[in-house]
């Protein structure tokens, strides 16, 4: 009992004498409905809520937060996360080839190996289709199997080794012994064909002729079938570092020094032509009918030969090597990289002379220089692999183009399967890929 009760009783309790526990009590406040409220539910049992629920209420979060950053990756992929068969070698991939019958491709590396990749997929796009009921879209799901390995070689050489497409499924593979050896699809290393002294740095066969033609660096060796090498007469004694066969393997055409020789390949070989450039040149291509010559020049831009006359001509002007070229048969028209953009001429147009109204606007120009191109074997589209990595189908004559990859390792070798279902790809950091497009993409 406090004192202010006491005072009352006594009769006379003024307030400034109360106690200060009677004062706080005197003037605590009246609590509210809702302090009442409270007060009351804090007083009552409280739901208790087991580990267990707690857990599953997390892993719903989890799932769905889950879900939500997979749609979004999904959403993310780029065509080649979509389509591409990927590997990674060890150093970088130099070149690539399909094999005769299309069913293999084979990387070279800078450390002399030979990959080889079966071109069946297991997961093709077609299976991978989907299109939905109420809208009609067309999506493709990722894939959900690693591919199939490749079959490495061991090293042919201290760099990359040159290669050529033999017989059906094979290949040429010229070695730093000078030895020329048949190269199964299954990755195994017969007898050598034929044998040269110094290693061999360019190769080339023709089916039709069935004749390989190889080079030490100085001199160029003729093989038909399997019989022994023989030296070219009047080779020159200047590097000779790229070869190649017309379509109908009836002549050859040998880079040396700052120039190209043509052969007649039939019977004795002897010279027909000797034309001088301002560069050495690092590709050589015929076109498909064997009347034209393309050489890409070490110092950029390439030389156009014509094998029907005395004509050709230098286009200049590029800032980087021209590496690659590539003829487009439906289109009948030239492509080169080391531009700023797909470099492309119509043949009804020669650029000889000055001529420039040929000049084929394919792509979209930008910073970056074109590193490779290919052209489709039945449309009248243009891959190209850039610096940075990119790569793009762009239809000829036209700025629209399909992205494949937006960016990654600089790409070094690009080339369509024969009926144009597949793409290959080498890069840098030693991806080697295979692009396997949907029939109905480029309807």
């Amino acid at each position: 009992m406090c004192c202010a009760w006491n005072l009352r009783s006594a009769g006379a309790a003024p307030v400034r004498n109360w106690c200060r526990t009677c004062m706080k009590r005197k003037r605590e406040p009246r609590q509210s409905w809702t302090h009442a409220r409270r007060a009351r539910n804090a007083s009552l049992p409280r739901k208790v809520t087991s580990r267990t629920s707690i857990a599953a209420s997390r892993r719903r979060m989890g799932t769905d937060e889950g879900i939500a950053m997979n749609q979004h990756a999904i959403q993310n992929l780029t065509l080649f996360d979509l389509l591409a068969r990927s590997w990674r070698r060890p150093s970088a991939v130099a070149d690539l080839h399909f094999s005769a019958d299309g069913s293999t491709v084979a990387f070279t590396c800078v450390d002399g190996t030979v990959s080889l990749a079966a071109v069946a997929d297991q997961e093709p796009p077609e299976s991978r289709i989907r299109v939905s009921n109420d809208l009609g879209q067309t999506s493709i799901r990722p894939r959900e199997k690693s591919p199939v390995p490749l079959i490495a070689t061991a090293a042919f050489g201290d760099g990359d080794v040159p290669l050529a497409a033999h017989l059906n499924s094979g290949f040429l593979v010229g070695g730093a012994s000078g030895e020329v050896r048949h190269l199964t699809a299954g990755g195994e290393s017969l007898e050598p064909l034929l044998m040269i002294d110094g290693p061999i740095v360019a190769i080339d066969h023709s089916a039709r002729t069935d004749t390989t033609a190889v080079s030490n660096g100085h001199d160029v060796f003729l093989s038909r079938g399997q019989g022994d090498a023989v030296k070219l007469r009047h080779a020159t004694t200047s590097s000779t570092d790229a070869l190649a066969f017309s379509p109908g393997g009836r002549r050859l055409a040998c880079g040396r020094g700052e120039g190209v020789c043509i052969w007649a390949a039939e019977g004795d070989a002897a010279l027909i032509r000797d034309v001088g450039f301002p560069a050495p040149p690092v590709s050589i291509r015929w076109s498909g009918d064997g009347t034209w010559l393309a050489c890409g020049l070490e110092t950029g831009g390439f030389a156009l030969v014509s094998a029907a006359d005395d004509r050709y001509g230098i286009v200049a002007g590029f800032p980087s090597p021209a590496r690659t070229l590539c003829w487009s048969l439906p289109e009948n028209a030239l492509f080169a990289s080391g531009a700023f953009r797909i470099a492309g001429w119509s043949m009804t147009a020669p650029p000889l002379d000055g001529e420039t109204s040929g000049a084929l606007e394919t792509g979209r120009a930008g910073l970056v220089p074109v590193e490779t191109v290919a052209a489709h074997p039945e449309k009248k589209l243009i891959a190209a692999g850039y610096a940075n990595g990119r790569i793009t189908i762009a239809q000829i004559g036209s700025r629209e183009e399909a992205l494949v990859r937006p960016m990654g390792s600089p790409v070094t070798a690009l080339a369509w399967s024969g009926d144009g279902r597949h793409l290959a790809v080498g890069a840098v950091d030693g991806t080697a890929a295979i692009v396997t497009f949907p029939a109905q993409m480029f309807k």
